[in-house]
């Protein structure tokens, strides 16, 4: 299967990001209910949010939480800072422009790592869990909603036949599973909820 660079998803996202939100709108709908709003409920402190997106995540978040975006489209990005903008949030919600498999920030400054459908696109996930691992405070979380391969092997299968294309045309890794890149860079996992048919992962995991 391809392997994708950091120009293929910054190409990607660019080209899709005006009509990224109504499209995960629906996919949220479909398959991963909730999950977004799960996702932000488990934040606390100071919040890193990995692959920021659009800043679909800007309402959600609670009134006593500081925010520090890292988006790589610079497109996406537009759109993120536009949404802070509308809501009022510049005091406490900020979006920079970077690479989350080498984060320029400090290490040990959040309270919490936030990835809400993002471990699927990045070119070296294991990477981006390393950095999340090193920014985390001790005792700090990693709070993930994602996709990954179905518990159903027809479904999952499905998913296989069909990722090549997913990754060639909106750099998505239909079938990699968060779980143990984040063991890989230190985290406790402390729970793991699979939903509609073990496709929609929500995952804690505990910078010990």
């Amino acid at each position: 299967m391809r392997t994708t660079t950091d120009a293929d998803v910054r190409r990607v996202f660019d080209r899709i990001a005006d009509r990224y939100d109504d499209a995960m709108r629906v996919w949220e709908r479909r398959l991963f209910a909730g999950s977004r709003e799960w996702a932000v409920a488990q934040t606390r402190g100071h919040v890193v949010e990995i692959a920021a997106g659009t800043g679909l995540n800007v309402p959600l978040y609670p009134a006593d939480v500081t925010v520090v975006g890292v988006e790589l489209s610079e497109r996406m990005l537009d759109l993120a800072r536009k949404r802070v903008a509308r809501a009022g949030l510049g005091a406490r919600v900020e979006f920079r422009q970077g690479d989350v498999q080498r984060l320029e920030l400090p290490d040990g400054i959040a309270d919490t790592v936030l990835s809400t459908f993002t471990m699927c696109t990045i070119p070296d996930p294991a990477a981006a869990a390393r950095e999340a691992f090193r920014v985390l405070k001790p005792g700090g979380r990693f709070v993930l909603a994602e996709h990954g391969p179905s518990s159903n092997p027809v479904i999952r299968a499905g998913m296989r036949l069909v990722e090549p294309l997913f990754v060639r045309f909106e750099a998505d890794y239909l079938t990699r599973d968060p779980r143990p890149y984040l063991e890989q860079a230190g985290f406790q996992i402390e729970s793991v909820s699979r939903l509609t048919r073990g496709v929609s992962f929500r995952v804690l995991a505990l910078r010990p």
